[in-house]
């Protein structure tokens, strides 16, 4: 197994693009700020995103984008969207100091051989070789879409019998020495027509009102118009980049 630049080597560009569609929920794409800045994040950062292969096969990737921060919670961008639009907008105006990963997925049938944390090893390696100061996260929790009522706040603090934090991805970045830094409540936000969203969801949206969808971390408001809005929260972390681990 080996991490390395997605567009470092020729790709069988299907299968790529097959496996990074898997495992995210329809509606993801139906965030209109991600969709104005990520083509330019693509052009400016590609350099930034990795790829996790395995013999012939893609078993993990993940991307990032550098920011400006000061370190404080109250400076950290509102969410996903935001850190790509300040990626975008600040990279000219000021030099970044801090690597935000954006996203971070494995094959299903790989995780629990430690993916994932080789993955975010290889951005905390990469925010070190070009003298960044900071390493966050703004985590998609991976159980969170099972409680879309509680509040992102009360989830992200959860934590079992043993300490360690309930969500399987946040405990992940956890044992690597991560902390919270706040929540998100408003990472995303995924807008679309009564018949996107049914299309979206798989399910029938006959009314107004709020509704539980499949893979959504929040319920999804049908306003008096037809049109559907769902609001992703996300959870802030910080990597350290030169402590150990737990």
């Amino acid at each position: 197994m080996r991490i390395e630049p997605m567009h470092g080597a020729p790709r069988d560009e299907k299968a790529l693009a097959a496996f990074l569609d898997q495992g995210w929920p329809a509606f993801i794409s139906a965030d209109a700020v991600a969709a104005q800045y990520l083509p330019s994040v693509r052009e400016r950062f590609a350099d930034l995103e990795l790829l996790v292969v395995d013999g012939d096969r893609y078993v993990g990737a993940g991307w990032a984008v550098p920011i400006v921060w000061d370190g404080s919670a109250g400076s950290l961008p509102e969410g996903y969207s935001d850190s790509l639009r300040r990626s975008v907008t600040e990279e000219t105006a000021h030099t970044p100091n801090t690597l935000v990963v954006c996203a971070a997925q494995i094959d299903q049938a790989e995780q629990g051989r430690g993916i994932a944390a080789d993955l975010l090893r290889a951005f905390r390696e990469q925010a070190v070789a070009r003298g960044l100061e900071y390493l966050i996260v703004p985590l998609r929790p991976t159980l969170k879409h099972r409680y879309p009522l509680t509040a992102i706040a009360d989830y992200a603090a959860w934590i079992r019998a043993d300490g360690a934090p309930f969500d399987p991805w946040l405990r992940t970045h956890w044992r690597m020495g991560a902390r919270v830094l706040a929540t998100a409540a408003q990472s995303q936000t995924m807008t679309g027509t009564i018949a996107e969203w049914e299309d979206w969801t798989g399910m029938t949206l006959p009314d107004a009102g709020d509704y539980i969808i499949p893979g959504g971390l929040a319920p999804l408001r049908i306003d008096d118009n037809g049109n559907g809005t769902y609001v992703e929260p996300n959870i802030w972390v910080q990597h350290p980049l030169d402590t150990p681990a737990h």
